[in-house]
């Protein structure tokens, strides 16, 4: 039942610093689209002032999940729960931060729209959501490795695909989000930084 992911192991550990500076110290943060379970394992034994909630749409995903969560023996990672990121609502009503990684480009742009409406009912004012992956900026020439990524994640699936960050950033802004951050990490990837605007 436990998957393993060889991106988890490599993504990780850039992006631990980061988290670790835009998260609270303590509270919730609802990871949506865990996959294997290896970031909830790896975050919430790192962050333990956190508690992790990990989620995902795909069942054998939310086994792998289990399994890492089971064996690990973590208390501060909570099950995981079927969520899809277009769902109203969704499972978890509150959340101190929210955290995606390769989720808007692996999926359908309406799960990126989901992404940000529901982030912006379940983040209170201040918080953030902490997007992690591949863009295309308007008015930059595109990393020829993230031109290749994206022809091949349209090969799998014509709906997904590198998104523009002008235009995740656009839609953000319509639920209540503003963009704080964008951070440059390795193999052309963002760490992308939202937070819920007061009222």
């Amino acid at each position: 039942m436990k998957r393993h992911a060889p991106s988890a192991e490599r993504n990780r550990e850039p992006l631990l610093p980061v988290l670790r500076e835009v998260l609270p110290a303590q509270g919730t943060v609802l990871e949506l689209a865990s996959g294997t379970g290896q970031h909830a394992v790896f975050f919430a034994r790192a962050l333990p002032g956190l508690t992790w909630q990990p989620t995902d749409v795909d069942p054998t995903a939310l086994a792998s999940i289990e399994a890492w969560r089971q064996e690990e023996g973590l208390p501060n990672l909570r099950a995981p729960l079927a969520l899809d990121a277009r769902a109203e609502p969704w499972p978890v009503e509150r959340a101190d931060a929210i955290v995606a990684i390769n989720l808007v480009h692996i999926s359908p742009w309406e799960a990126c729209q989901g992404l940000l409406r529901g982030a912006g009912r379940v983040l209170a004012p201040g918080a953030p959501l902490v997007l992690y992956g591949a863009y295309f900026i308007e008015g930059e020439t595109p990393a020829p490795s993230n031109v290749a990524f994206d022809a091949s994640l349209r090969e799998r699936d014509p709906s997904w695909g590198v998104r523009e960050l002008g235009a995740v950033t656009a839609e953000a802004r319509r639920h209540g989000l503003e963009r704080e951050r964008v951070i440059e990490m390795p193999s052309n990837n963002l760490t992308v930084v939202f937070r819920a605007r007061a009222g």
